[in-house]
């Protein structure tokens, strides 16, 4: 309940000084007149008015709901605010992720690959990767593999040798890339190996030399390595890249 006590020369105008002190009008209050006020004779006998002015509860509720609505509506205000803000903080977020993928040239590389696989029409090329140092393995994968490694891993060694470039672009150092599809270096290392075993066989049988035909020089490495330990044969690789070959040579 808010009310008030005020005096002045007469009732009326005690009620006037409450009403402006409350911020009400007449309407909106009970006055309870405590004493009327009485104007003597030659300053003598005179009295001030008093009234008690009591502000009625219909018109308080209307009020609380009035400051209740308007501190709803600076909530809202505030929420609005905030949910307006959000975009802005969520774009500044995805900014610096963009930049910092940016300058990582592994993410870099990643996207270059991804890009080329799209040109190519493989829209579900996984990649994972690892790194020690210097160097880089990427693993891919895709219901299109075949596509991804190409003849005799032609496809699969040019987009290594592309994508190194692109890692290297940007890299604060010098890194080497090993690339691979469906756990194909694998299973070409094995298949090399098991040649290799037969062509010195063959060397050795015919007694005459015996030439691969060209091949990437990771896999004349592969082969060399493969038919290191052998006595009865000698390995060297002939001609000019891309159609550089390995020869086998039995021993004399």
């Amino acid at each position: 309940m808010k009310q008030t006590t005020q005096i002045g020369a007469t009732v009326e105008e005690a009620i006037s000084l409450a009403l402006q002190k409350l911020g009400h009008s007449r309407e909106q209050v009970d006055v309870e007149v405590l004493q009327e006020g009485k104007k003597g004779f030659l300053g003598f006998g005179a009295r001030n008015a008093q009234v008690r002015v009591t502000v009625k509860d219909i018109v308080q509720q209307q009020v609380n709901e009035a400051v209740l609505q308007k501190v709803t509506s600076v909530e809202e205000v505030v929420i609005d605010e905030t949910v307006e803000e959000e975009p802005i903080f969520v774009q500044d977020e995805q900014q610096i992720h963009q930049e910092h993928a940016q300058f990582d040239p592994i993410e870099e590389a990643k996207s270059y690959l991804t890009s080329i696989a799209l040109e190519m029409g493989i829209t579900d090329l996984s990649i994972e990767h690892t790194s020690d140092g210097k160097n880089v393995s990427f693993k891919l994968s895709s219901e299109k593999a075949a596509l991804l490694i190409g003849k005799r891993g032609l496809t699969l060694n040019a987009l290594q040798q592309l994508t190194q470039l692109i890692l290297n672009k940007s890299a604060k150092s010098f890194m080497i890339l090993q690339m691979d599809v469906e756990n194909y270096r694998e299973r070409r290392q094995v298949a090399l190996e098991q040649l290799a075993a037969r062509m010195a066989d063959k060397a050795i049988r015919s007694r005459k030399p015996v030439a691969f035909e060209p091949m990437a020089s990771y896999e004349r490495k592969i082969i060399h390595n493969a038919l290191a330990n052998r006595l009865d044969i000698e390995t060297h690789s002939e001609g000019t890249e891309p159609n550089r070959y390995l020869v086998i040579e039995p021993v004399k």
